[in-house]
């Protein structure tokens, strides 16, 4: 099965943060979209997620029976901010900033194994 799908463009996801002091956070997100080793999310309403990220970067994602393990940034200006407000013009709620994630390693949950990306 390909673990794509579940991150692409559109597709529901949970976004998982967690304080430096370990307090984690899960929020449901829509991914802008998949390129290569990166997820984009879009920020309109993750204040927990937005500080937790700035105290520790290590984020996890879980799509599907997929789980992505990554670092995320954080931007509020350029192509990635301009992608996300451009993908949600039409909702209620503002894009704040864009969030992406590298991918560091994905996790097949129904297979239980790494895979290689």
């Amino acid at each position: 099965m390909n673990w794509k799908k579940y991150f692409s463009k559109d597709k529901e996801i949970i976004l998982v943060s967690a304080s430096t002091g370990g307090l984690p956070n899960a929020s449901i997100v829509v991914s802008v979209g998949l390129s290569g080793d990166e997820v984009l999310v879009a920020n309109c309403h993750l204040f927990t997620t937005v500080k937790n990220i700035k105290e520790n970067k290590n984020v996890c994602l879980v799509g599907g029976y997929f789980r992505i393990k990554g670092e995320a940034k954080i931007f509020t200006k350029g192509r990635h901010f301009d992608l996300c407000v451009k993908e949600n013009k039409g909702y209620s709620v503002p894009v704040s900033s864009a969030i992406l994630v590298k991918i560091k390693e994905v996790f097949d949950l129904d297979k239980v194994k790494a895979i290689n990306i």
